[in-house]
């Protein structure tokens, strides 16, 4: 379409790229089945921050598979979730995955001064 000027007026649709359903899914496959951890199903989802660090405490100390200390693979997992899988999460339901690191912390005895 032309306006007066000679210029032509943009289509208000988007483009946008069609990815598979494999390639989107990535991270909610490593959060299933990591090689490091064998988490709890649901943790989290689970609204009470200190639920969700002793449940990835239990998982990281009991796993055989993981290369680092447990505080790191708890830590990596928790972090992992918040940045890849939980990026469509509402500031509600991120809030008690926040509080979990300090609570971790905590049970490892890591806490920050």
């Amino acid at each position: 379409m032309a306006t007066k000027s000679g210029t032509r007026e943009r289509s208000s649709t988007k483009r946008t790229k069609k990815t598979p359903a494999s390639r989107r899914k990535w991270s909610a496959d490593i959060t299933k089945h990591s090689n490091a951890l064998d988490l709890e199903g649901g943790v989290f989802k689970n609204k009470d921050p200190k639920k969700i660090a002793q449940s990835l405490k239990h998982s990281a100390e009991n796993s055989t598979r993981k290369k680092s200390d447990s505080y790191q693979s708890a830590m990596s997992m928790l972090n992992f979730y918040i940045n890849r899988a939980g990026k469509g999460l509402s500031k509600k339901e991120k809030e008690p995955l926040e509080k979990a690191k300090g609570e971790l912390r905590k049970l490892f005895h890591r806490e920050e001064e």
